[in-house]
């Protein structure tokens, strides 16, 4: 089975970056402990504060729809919500 890799960028605005910062990492623990979740790398970027460099392995497409699944009924997940997502999967064109 294919693995799924994301690789980009959010973009928090500036009322958003203190909330964006505390979840942030709550999700990146409760995500590694997630069965199928190889990698989960997010950090701050060195010139912009505001957006935050995303680098994501799950060893499937099952395990990654459950990883997003999960997210719905989060705090990240309400906070994400309101932030700019730039990503790219190993599946897009």
């Amino acid at each position: 089975m294919l693995k799924v890799v994301l690789k980009g960028y959010i973009l928090a605005s500036d009322s958003d970056l203190a909330i964006v910062k505390k979840e942030l990492e709550n999700h990146i623990q409760l995500t590694r402990q997630e069965e199928g979740c190889l990698v989960f790398e997010v950090s701050q970027d060195n010139k912009n504060i505001n957006q935050f460099n995303v680098y994501e392995e799950f060893v499937s497409k099952d395990a990654f729809k459950l990883h997003q699944q999960r997210l719905s009924g989060t705090e990240w997940g309400r906070v994400s919500s309101r932030l700019e997502k730039h990503y790219k999967t190993n599946g897009d064109n």
